[in-house]
């Protein structure tokens, strides 16, 4: 292994493996397993937990604002990766950030500081979290997304690609209004939604939607400004005719009721596994 030729700090589990040109700063612990690519930087008080992939020219750690102000102080601002994550290049990860187990990103993710994320979440391709977020368990937000700051995502939420979360009633100010999405929601591509609006639970957002106003549970909207066009329970399969949402029941792929259904899954597990 090439090691960082400044004197630091650094736990080093078994069996990792750090290429040519890394840089690791102090207080960072790196357990078993590990792998980081080629030219990653590595900032002080970062944790990279077992089995994770680092892909190459990722900063984790990165300064927040007030390194900028005093580069000579000292901060603290851990980060913290979860085991089995794969974090693709050239992504940037800022200090002040948790993330759970079996987490992925695309390429060129961008996730500023003060966010949270839960376990089984994924981040496409050139998306950005704003930072001061939370994300929950089993989120899926595909390339091309904008999370505005104090945006809340909770559990088993999609957000395809191109949509933007905002956060500012009337821009600029200081004033800031996270978007609110409840669990099992569906955000369907190019849709905008607007400071403060909260999307409940089992609900859909068509493609394209300007969202002014809060999203009822189980029902699709749809339009600019958007509008409720039906219960969600109406939306159908335009292949085999048959019901789609809520889309739980329908769909499994990497969620924790594979092979076993929601039901099943929510009978022996309940809803907060």
């Amino acid at each position: 292994m090439e090691q960082n030729k400044q004197e630091n700090t650094y736990i080093k589990g078994k069996n990792v493996i750090i290429k040519e040109g890394t840089i690791i700063g102090n207080n960072v612990v790196i357990e078993d397993n590990v792998y980081i690519d080629y030219r990653c930087i590595i900032r002080d008080n970062v944790t990279i937990k077992k089995n994770s992939k680092i892909g190459a020219n990722c900063i984790l750690g990165e300064y927040l604002g007030d390194f900028f102000e005093n580069p000579e102080k000292d901060y603290c601002h851990p980060l913290v990766i979860g085991e089995n994550s794969v974090i693709r290049s050239n992504t940037v990860i800022y200090g002040d950030c948790e993330i759970g187990e079996c987490f992925t990103t695309g390429h060129h993710v961008t996730i500023r500081e003060k966010t949270k994320i839960g376990k089984h979440v994924s981040i496409g391709t050139l998306s950005d979290i704003q930072g001061d977020c939370e994300i929950g368990n089993y989120v899926r937000l595909h390339s091309n997304v904008h999370i505005g700051m104090k945006s809340v995502i909770k559990d088993f939420v999609w957000v395809f690609p191109y949509c933007v979360l905002t956060n500012d009633p009337t821009p600029p100010s200081t004033v800031l209004e996270g978007v609110t999405l409840e669990k099992f929601a569906v955000i369907a591509t190019g849709s905008v939604i607007l400071p403060g609006i909260t999307v409940h639970s089992n609900s859909l957002v068509a493609a394209g939607a300007v969202v002014t106003k809060d999203v009822e549970s189980n029902v699709v909207i749809g339009g600019n400004p958007a509008k409720v066009i039906a219960d969600i329970s109406k939306i159908k399969n335009r292949v085999t005719g048959e019901q789609v949402y809520p889309w739980h029941d329908s769909f499994s792929r990497g969620m924790p009721w594979e092979n076993i259904g929601y039901d099943e899954w929510l009978k022996n597990k309940g809803e907060e596994e």
